[in-house]
């Protein structure tokens, strides 16, 4: 019996990334007066660097800076911070609006009943997913024991820190848990922190390499039911025997 399950948020809680962390990255540019408007396709190919911060770097070093905004606000990186935190202010708002994905609130369920440890590890922002937890009822959220988010580690996934930190925060070995996530960079980082992982796809991730996973499926599934908590107890022992 796994004691402890630890859900990615972007993608695996709620399909966020086309439809709210995109769309927030826009009006962001918009609003500070700056040119840049990242498409459906574009934002795919960005989404390979995890973190906001980095991934409008990227964005920037690839396409150019806008000298005048990097001047008004003293530096590339106060830049960047300025535009992440009004992001993070439209996103938490358009996600209120966004359904939780299939299956998710059942797993929830199943695992507290259980007595299943629940975490979060996910490279977005701690108000952000503040948000997103907001959607499950104040019971389901109130379950979930650590979230571990955006900058509380130095290095995103997928370097494998943040599911480290995890374990620590648990106390429990990697053999004693189960990870779903729905990205390559997120697999790399729960697998080598050494924990079984499911992935659940979405809708950036369909093609991705999972050849490290446990199992992968289209979502957790709630008419019928695609995983169960007794799934991932069959996949747990499975991956650590």
């Amino acid at each position: 019996m796994i004691k402890a399950l630890i859900f990615d948020c972007d993608g695996v809680l709620v399909d966020t990334e086309r439809d709210a962390h995109r769309v927030g990255f826009n009006r962001a540019f918009a609003e500070f007066g700056i040119d840049a408007e990242w498409s459906v396709e574009l934002y795919e190919r960005l989404l390979l660097t995890a973190g906001g911060k980095e991934r409008m770097t990227v964005y920037f070093n690839e396409f150019g800076w806008p000298e005048d905004k990097v001047a008004e606000y003293g530096g590339q990186q106060e830049l960047i911070a300025a535009l992440h935190k009004e992001k993070t202010r439209i996103t938490s708002e358009i996600v209120t609006e966004l359904p939780v994905r299939p299956g998710v609130l059942r797993i929830i369920d199943e695992a507290r009943a259980a007595g299943v440890r629940l975490g979060v590890c996910t490279t977005s922002n701690a108000k952000f997913i503040d948000a997103v937890l907001d959607l499950f009822g104040a019971e389901r959220k109130a379950a979930f024991e650590f979230v571990h988010a955006g900058d509380v580690v130095s290095k995103k996934k997928p370097d494998p820190e943040i599911y480290n930190l995890a374990l620590k925060t648990l106390g429990l070995p990697a053999s004693d848990c189960v990870v779903v996530e729905d990205s390559r960079n997120g697999l790399l980082a729960s697998t080598g922190a050494g924990i079984p992982t499911l992935i659940t796809t979405s809708t950036y991730t369909k093609e991705e390499d999972f050849s490290e996973a446990a199992r992968v499926v289209p979502e957790l599934g709630d008419n019928p039911a695609l995983i169960t908590l007794a799934d991932l107890n069959a996949l747990n022992e499975a991956a650590t025997a």
